[in-house]
C-alpha cells in the first residue's frame, strides 16, 4: 500500500542531494501555464460572460448570476446545521484569537537627533480569497483565508468559489466563480467584481497557474501544489495515531503526500499493518486514499536516528509535520522547515485544520523552507516614512555624495548639493 525508502547505514547526503531522495508529488505548473492563458485573456476581454460560461464547462453549473445574492448568503447562513454553525463559530474565535496577535504595529527608529524612520504597516486594500471545490467543499478554508485579512484590516474582502450543484464572518461579496477564470476575475476585474490588489487560498494546479501568470497585476500569496503530511515519530508513537494521520491527508487528493519519518522497523511495520486495516474502513478509499498512499509522493522513511529524522523532514520541508517522539516539543524546537508543526499525540493535523487556531492556508512542495502560512502578515505591507531635518541631512550629506559618486549617480549626489547652495557640508 506504502511505499519504503531506507537510508539507514550510510550518511545522509547534504542539501538537494537528499530531497531528491525523498517522495514528491509531480507539480507541473508551468505546463498548465498554457492551458489557463486564453481562459485568463478571455475573462480580460469578456469579463464576466467569460467567466460564467468557464465555469459552466469546467463545472456543469450555471450561475443564474456570477455574485451570490444577499438573501442567498443569508438564506445558507440560516439553513446551516446548528452543530456545523457551532464548529464554524469556534473555528473563527480560536482563529481570531490568534491571528489578533499577529498584527504589526507602527514603530519609530531615531536614527540622529532630527532624523527619524517610521515603519507603518497598511492592509491592502482589495483581497480576493479563492476557496476550492472540487471534490470536497471547504467552509473552513473560507474562515482561514478571512480571519487574517480581516484582523489584518483589510476594507475590501470577495469571495470565490466553483459554483456546486443541488455568513457568519460578514462577508456578503461572494462570487460562484472557479479555477483559473475566478483568478482573472480578481485580477482584471468585471462589470460585476471590482479587479483586488491581492488573491489568496489554495487551489488545483489551474488556480496555481493562473497566480503564476497573473503575479505582478496582482499579489499573490503561493502556488499552493498538493497536501501533504511528514510525520517525525520514533519507537515511542502509537502506530494507530501515525496510521490514521496519514490516511487524514491522504483523504484530500490521489496526489495528497504521505511520508513517515522513523528510526524504528517496529513501528514502520506496525503502521503499515495499521493503515491496511484503517484504509479498509474509510471512505474515498478508492478515488482518493488508495492512490495518494501508493503514490510516488508517499512512503515510510527509515532512518538510522532521530536526529538523521531531523535533517530529513528539515530536506523534506512538509506542509504540515507532525513530532511524535520521546521529548517532543524539544525535538520541534528544532525543526527549520515546515508550514506548521504539530507536537506529541494530542496536536494531529486535523486540529490544526479546523479548531487550532493556527492557519491551515500553508506552503507545499518543500517550499516551506523559503515561505510561511497565510497570516495577518500576508495582508500588510510595511511603508518607510523617512522624516530629516536639515542639520540630520547636513550632517550624512557628504556620506551620500561619496557613495553616489562611487557608484557612477552624479545627480544622485547634486539632489544632495542643491539643498546646501552646491556645496555639501563636511563634517
Amino acid at each position: 500500500m506504502i511505499s519504503r525508502i531506507d537510508l539507514r547505514g550510510t550518511a545522509l547526503p547534504e542539501g538537494g542531494d537528499l530531497r531528491d531522495l525523498l517522495p514528491r508529488a509531480e507539480f507541473d505548473v508551468e505546463a498548465a501555464l498554457e492551458t489557463v492563458r486564453p481562459i485568463c485573456e478571455d475573462v480580460r476581454h469578456r469579463g464576466s460572460t467569460a467567466v460564467i460560461e468557464w465555469g459552466e464547462k469546467f463545472d456543469g453549473v450555471r450561475p443564474d448570476a456570477l455574485r451570490v445574492p444577499a438573501a442567498a448568503v443569508t438564506a445558507a447562513l440560516d439553513a446551516l446545521d446548528p452543530a456545523v454553525r457551532a464548529a464554524l463559530e469556534e473555528s473563527i474565535r480560536r482563529a481570531r484569537l490568534v491571528h489578533r496577535e499577529q498584527r504589526r504595529t507602527t514603530h519609530t527608529t531615531q536614527v540622529v537627533p532630527g532624523g527619524t524612520v517610521t515603519e507603518k504597516w497598511v492592509p491592502v486594500e482589495r483581497v480576493g480569497l479563492y476557496v476550492p471545490g472540487g471534490r470536497s467543499v471547504y467552509p473552513s478554508s473560507v474562515v482561514m483565508n478571512v480571519v487574517p485579512a480581516q484582523e489584518a484590516g483589510v476594507e475590501g474582502v470577495a469571495v470565490a468559489s466553483p459554483p456546486q450543484r443541488g455568513a457568519l464572518l460578514g462577508v456578503d461579496e461572494v462570487y460562484a466563480a472557479g479555477g483559473s477564470q475566478a483568478v482573472a476575475m480578481f485580477a482584471y476585474g468585471t462589470e460585476d467584481c471590482l479587479p483586488v490588489n491581492l488573491v489568496t487560498g489554495p487551489g488545483n494546479i489551474y488556480v496555481a497557474a493562473a497566480k503564476r501568470l497573473l503575479k505582478g497585476r496582482i499579489g499573490i500569496d503561493a502556488e499552493a501544489g498538493p497536501t501533504e503530511i511528514a510525520i517525525l515519530a520514533d519507537a515511542t508513537a502509537d502506530p494507530v495515531h501515525v496510521a490514521a494521520d496519514l490516511i487524514s491527508q491522504a483523504e484530500h487528493d490521489p496526489m495528497a503526500a504521505a511520508v513517515l519519518v522513523t528510526d524504528s522497523a517496529e513501528l514502520a511495520a506496525a503502521t503499515e499493518a495499521e493503515l491496511a486495516a484503517q484504509v479498509a474502513a474509510t471512505k474515498h478509499v478508492e478515488d482518493r486514499i488508495g492512490p495518494a498512499l501508493a503514490g510516488r509522493q508517499s512512503a515510510i522513511v527509515l532512518v538510522n536516528d532521530v536526529e538523521d529524522g531531523l535533517k530529513v523532514v528539515d530536506a523534506y520541508a512538509a506542509e504540515h509535520l507532525e513530532i511524535q517522539t520521546a521529548d517532543a516539543a524539544a525535538v520541534a524546537d528544532r525543526v527549520r522547515n515546515a508550514g506548521a508543526v504539530f507536537v506529541g499525540p494530542y496536536a494531529p493535523v486535523s486540529l490544526g485544520d479546523y479548531c487550532a487556531g493556527s492557519n491551515h492556508v500553508l506552503p507545499t512542495g518543500g517550499c516551506a523552507c523559503h515561505s510561511s502560512g497565510l497570516s495577518v502578515q500576508s495582508f500588510l505591507r510595511g511603508i518607510h516614512i523617512v522624516d530629516y531635518t536639515r542639520d540630520a541631512l547636513a550632517e550624512v550629506a557628504h556620506h551620500v555624495v561619496t557613495l553616489a559618486e562611487a557608484e557612477d549617480l552624479p545627480a544622485h549626489g547634486a539632489a544632495l548639493k542643491a539643498r546646501f547652495g552646491w556645496k555639501v557640508p563636511q563634517q
